[in-house]
C-alpha cells in the first residue's frame, strides 16, 4: 500500500471566493446536493454554486485525476463559538454512555462528494458506468475511483488534523459510507440514531489514535501510506 499508485492527487484550501478551486468544488456540490440527490433547493443556488455560512472557517480538501480535473471534495468544520457542530442542530439524540471528546480536538467532516461518473457500483464495467479513458487504457484509473478518492481525501485530512491538534473527527453518514470505511480499515464508531440530514443519516465519530492502531496491527502499510507526504499537496 504504501507504492499505492498515485491516480489521483490531492491538496488542501482555505475558502476563497474568487479561486478557482473553489469554484469548481462549489459547482461539484451543487451538482451532487442540488441536481443528483435533491437534498437542496437547486433554485437558492441560480449561479449553480453551492456554498453555506460553514465555508469561511472550514479546511477545503480537492481530489483530482491524473488530468488535473476536480473528482472529490471535502471540508472540515471546527465548532462555532458556542462549540457546536452542524451535525448536532439534526442529530440531536446520543446512544446510551456515549460521552463526546473535547470540542477543541475536534471537526466535522462535510460535503464529501465523489463526481458522478466516478462513483463505481457493485458489478459495473464501463460499459455499465462511465466511457473508458482513452488515455486510461487500461481502466485502472475507474477501476480505483472512488475509494483511492476517499483515501486521498482522508490522507489530507489526516495531516492537516496532525497538524492543528484534532483527533476526533464527526460524520453524520448513510450506512453504506460507514461500512465502504470499515472495509477500508477507517472505523468510525455510531454514536447516535438516524435522522434526516439531508437524506437518512446517523453521527459517528473516530479517534484518529485507535485508527492509527487499528491500521498498525491491521494493514501497517496502508498507515505508512497515510503518514507518508502527499507529494501533489499544495
Amino acid at each position: 500500500m504504501v507504492d499505492l499508485p498515485s491516480y489521483f492527487s490531492a491538496k488542501a484550501l482555505k475558502s476563497v471566493s474568487s479561486d478557482e478551486s473553489m469554484q469548481q468544488a462549489y459547482r461539484l456540490r451543487y451538482d451532487v446536493y442540488c441536481l443528483e440527490r435533491r437534498f437542496l433547493d437547486s433554485g437558492a443556488y441560480p449561479d449553480g454554486l453551492e456554498r453555506d455560512n460553514y465555508d469561511s472557517d472550514s479546511e477545503h480538501f480537492h481530489s483530482y485525476n491524473h488530468k488535473n480535473e476536480l473528482v472529490g471534495y471535502s471540508r472540515l468544520i471546527v465548532p462555532d463559538v458556542k462549540g457546536h457542530f452542524p451535525w448536532q442542530i439534526h442529530c440531536n439524540a446520543l446512544l446510551a454512555q456515549v460521552e463526546l471528546p473535547p470540542r477543541q480536538e475536534s471537526a466535522e467532516i462535510s460535503r464529501l462528494v465523489v463526481r458522478q461518473d466516478y462513483r463505481r457500483r457493485c458489478g459495473d464495467t464501463p460499459s455499465r458506468g462511465r466511457q473508458r479513458d482513452v488515455s486510461d487504457p487500461k481502466g485502472v484509473e475507474w477501476q480505483l475511483a472512488s475509494p483511492q478518492i476517499l483515501l486521498v481525501l482522508y490522507r489530507q485530512m489526516y495531516h492537516y488534523s496532525l497538524a492543528h491538534g484534532i483527533r476526533y473527527w464527526y460524520a453524520a453518514m448513510e450506512h453504506p459510507l460507514a461500512r465502504s470505511l470499515q472495509m477500508m480499515n477507517f472505523s468510525f464508531v455510531k454514536i447516535g440514531p438516524e435522522a434526516d440530514y439531508f437524506g437518512p443519516v446517523a453521527p459517528y465519530i473516530a479517534d484518529l489514535r485507535a485508527l492509527e492502531r487499528r491500521l498498525g496491527q491491521s494493514n501497517p502499510e496502508m498507515l505508512a501510506w497515510m503518514q507518508m507526504p502527499e507529494r501533489n499537496n499544495a
